[in-house]
Parts: C-alpha cells; structure tokens; sequence
C-alpha cells in the first residue's frame, strides 16, 4: 500500500503527534508492525521523519503508544475499579472489563502479531516495554489489583485465586482475537454477549454472595 503523504487540508491543522498517531495505527494495521517503518509513517502524517522522533524517540514507543491512545482503555478502567471497589455490581465491573479487553485484544492482535515473526523485533519491543513500565502483562496484573480489592471489600471469595481468574478472563478476550477466523463463518463471537457470559462464569467460581452484587 503506498501513501503518498498528501492530507486533506482538515487533517493537516489537526497536531502533529495526533496525525502521527492516526498514521501509524493505519500502516501497522495494514502492512503490519515490521514494515511500518517511520519514514512511512512520517509521510503518511505529513510531516518529516525529523519531526517524527521529536515526539516519538523509537518505533517501539510509538506502538506503545497506538495501544495506549489509539485502542480501547483497558488500564485506566482497571486502575479506577481497584481504585474504589463495590462500585456498581460485581458482574457489572466485570463485564465492562470483559467487553473492553475483547476489542481492545481485537484491534491489537493483528498489530502485534508480526512481533512474532520476527525475534530480534521482538527484543527490541519487549525491552521497550520493560524500560517504559508496561507489557501485555500489565492488565494481568491489573485486574488481579482490583479483585485483590473486591476481596478485601468482601465481594470476592477469600480463597478465590485471583491471579488465576484475571489470567482466565483476559486469556479468553485474547483469544477471542485469533480463535473463530477458521470457523465457516469466520466470526467472533459478538462482543457483548461474550463479555457478559465470561462475567457470569468467573463469577460462579470468586463470587462471595449469590447474585455477585
């Protein structure tokens, strides 16, 4: 896909880091992470690869930051829940959380999948992670943080494994991302109803009440 770097007037008044970032979503979307190089993605934003780095210091913070920014807000919605747990019900919290981790895993898979198919790439991306603090792990941890919370509020069972349920809960948006592309009809299941049938099992193993309020 070739872009030749010319924008409609409109998008080029928008900030710079803010047309970078939508142009970098796109080419990694579409020709993938490993051939998204920043000269492209500079042309594709209309502005100089010069001025690229000056908002961005790698390739390897700019993806970071189309998943923190561009994606659906999977940590900051964890951070809140932990943050004041009891707020609303149980099987609420943690249907939102499902739902927003399914679209967030969604629209990152195919980004992050070429990280894969090439390993000095992908050392290159995990050692970004580790010096910037974050990594797919962090949602892991996130949200055993808040169900640590619940239980200590007592709505989640004292012996429930927390770690284990936010491992099972995130593992299965993950591969919800990847896992119905070879079923006859190639669909995922619909986002809603997956999240909520998610929420009601998990909670039928950490839930301290019956109706997980």
């Amino acid at each position: 896909m070739q872009h030749t770097g010319a924008q409609p007037p409109a998008a080029q008044q928008r900030p710079a880091r803010v047309r970078i970032l939508d142009a970098a979503q796109e080419l990694m979307l579409t020709v993938g992470l490993a051939r998204a190089t920043t000269k492209e993605i500079a042309r594709a934003a209309g502005c100089s690869e010069a001025a690229l780095y000056k908002y961005f210091p790698s390739k390897e913070e700019l993806f970071i930051r189309v998943l923190a920014e561009r994606l659906p807000r999977l940590g900051p919605l964890l951070s809140e829940l932990a943050a004041e747990p009891g707020r609303q019900s149980l099987e609420e919290n943690l249907t939102e959380i499902g739902r927003r981790a399914a679209l967030f895993y969604e629209q990152s898979f195919p980004i992050a999948a070429s990280l894969y198919a090439e390993t000095q790439l992908k050392r290159r991306h995990d050692e970004a992670m580790r010096q910037m603090g974050t990594g797919p792990h962090r949602p892991i941890e996130a949200l055993d943080a808040y169900l640590r919370a619940e239980q200590s509020a007592g709505r989640v069972r004292p012996d429930a494994d927390t770690f284990a349920a936010a491992s099972l809960l995130l593992g299965a948006c993950a591969q919800r991302a990847f896992a119905y592309d070879a079923t006859e009809t190639g669909s995922r299941p619909p986002v809603e109803d997956f999240a909520r049938r998610l929420a009601r099992t998990l909670l039928g193993g950490v839930s301290a009440t019956e109706d997980a309020s």
